[in-house]
């Protein structure tokens, strides 16, 4: 067979269909094929499909592409195993952070519970009363306080260095977490002020009570021949009035800090002393007491009725009032109002409590008035709180009628308000004497001093303040 001439038209036609069949190089078009062949030579006929079998060798071969392929994969798994580590090692550092914050609270509640305990400890040195296991649970419990605010100290320093998270927004602030437990340490606090108030109301008790056995078991020491009363009697007499009634005002102070009355405007209220202080409020009450039950001392009857029967025959007068004393000695003040309600010492008692306690303090403290009102019926409560309050009356009664039974019956005095300090009529409630020319002053009278008719003096009790100064 002849061959077929080939034409122009023939190559045309067969580079445009190698290159419809076959992958372009990329940025490789037909348009720019039949741009470069018109710029190829023309007389070169098979130019054109030579250039385009040349291109075509040139492109990519598929090994290249799988490589090409290869390398994009392992860099993406490369990147997936490097986010990976990230998010494994960001794991890793939250759970030690959760691992440092759970062992801290751990070690937070140890420390509240050794504080519980160590609270407990020094509750149960109270009573009985222990001072050597005071101090020590004393001492335990600030301990504890102390480990308590080492490990704030560590918790604030580890939050900032980023140790322990941040606490979340959203969550309740840390004040509002540890506002219970603050309460729960002022409740405490307040128990433990109302028990020392107890403690020192017992202590008063006991010294009242050791000096009446002391009084009872050496009676040749206190009444002088024949059992005529004697100034040494008088004396012994006067300092167990003194302990009873800074008893029963310890008593009254410890009722009210137990009913939640605020202490200090309760004593402004009774005494009209500005108080500024826990010890300022005890030495106000006890003025406030001894004031109330020695009222109308100077006469015979308290100003209870008219009597004058120390003028109308004074040496039976004083008679009859010793033999009260000696009978009235050993008798418990409510078994004798229990049969004998309105004696004298039964009006004597009624009429001062009512001065001593306002109805509206009474009810502050006792929660109603239901002493009043069994007082004023004629008739005594039998109440542990009553019962206080007439040992106290008790004492002065007491005193009262050996005054009248002496002769000649002592005088008592007491110190005015910003007068001068004198230490043989004198003495500080706070135990410790003013130096010469201190510049203290009389702030007010505790209790007042008697002069007897052997010329001994019994000092009056007094609180001193700087001249100038207010309690």
């Amino acid at each position: 067979m002849a061959s077929k001439p080939v034409t122009v038209g023939d190559l045309i036609h067969r580079v445009a269909s190698s290159c419809l069949s076959n992958r372009l190089p990329c940025n490789y078009t037909l348009r720019d094929s039949v741009d470069s062949d018109l710029d190829d030579d023309d007389d070169d006929p098979f130019a054109d499909a030579v250039s385009s079998s040349d291109k075509y060798r040139r492109s990519p071969s598929a090994a290249e592409v799988e490589v090409e392929g290869q390398q994009e994969e392992e860099e993406k798994l490369k990147i997936w195993e490097e986010g990976g580590q990230e998010e494994e090692r960001k794991a890793a550092q939250g759970a030690e952070r959760a691992r440092d914050a759970e062992a801290l609270m751990a070690e937070v509640f140890d420390a509240v519970s050794g504080l519980r305990r160590a609270y407990a400890a020094l509750q149960g040195a109270h009573c009985p009363w222990d001072p050597d296991k005071m101090r020590a649970a004393d001492a335990a419990v600030v301990a504890e306080l102390r480990h308590l605010a080492r490990l704030r100290d560590r918790f604030r320093r580890s939050a900032a260095a980023g140790h322990i998270p941040r606490p979340n927004p959203s969550a309740p602030p840390l004040r509002e977490a540890v506002a219970p437990y603050e309460a729960a340490l002022d409740d405490l606090q307040r128990q433990l002020q109302s028990k020392q108030a107890e403690v020192d109301g017992l202590k008063e008790k006991l010294a009242a009570a050791t000096s009446r056995r002391n009084g009872r078991h050496h009676p040749s020491k206190a009444n002088g021949p024949g059992g005529a009363p004697t100034a040494d009697l008088f004396t012994t007499c006067a300092e167990q009035a003194r302990a009873a009634t800074r008893a029963f005002s310890a008593h009254l102070l410890h009722l009210m800090r137990a009913a939640g009355v605020d202490v200090a405007a309760a004593t402004r209220s009774l005494t009209k002393i500005p108080v500024s202080s826990p010890q300022l409020a005890k030495h106000a009450l006890e003025a406030h007491v001894t004031r109330s039950l020695l009222g109308g001392f100077e006469h015979e009857s308290f100003y209870l009725d008219g009597s004058l029967s120390s003028l109308l025959d004074p040496a039976a007068f004083r008679r009859e009032r010793y033999t009260q004393f000696r009978d009235m000695r050993g008798m418990e003040p409510a078994e004798l109002l229990g049969v004998l309600p309105t004696c004298a010492f039964g009006r004597y008692a009624a009429t001062k409590f009512a001065a001593l306690l306002p109805p509206r303090v009474e009810e502050a403290i006792l929660g109603d008035g239901e002493h009043r009102r069994v007082v004023n019926g004629g008739t005594h409560p039998r109440t542990p709180f009553y019962g206080e309050f007439l040992r106290a009356a008790k004492a002065v009664w007491m005193l009262h009628l050996l005054a009248f039974a002496l002769e000649p019956p002592p005088s008592h005095f007491e110190a005015g308000r910003g007068a001068e300090f004198h230490p043989e009529y004198m003495e500080s409630v706070a135990g410790v004497p003013p130096r010469a020319g201190a510049g203290m002053v009389v702030g007010f009278a505790v209790a007042p001093g008697f002069r007897l008719g052997n010329g001994a003096v019994l000092r009056a009790r007094v609180y001193l303040v700087p001249r100038g100064g207010r309690p």
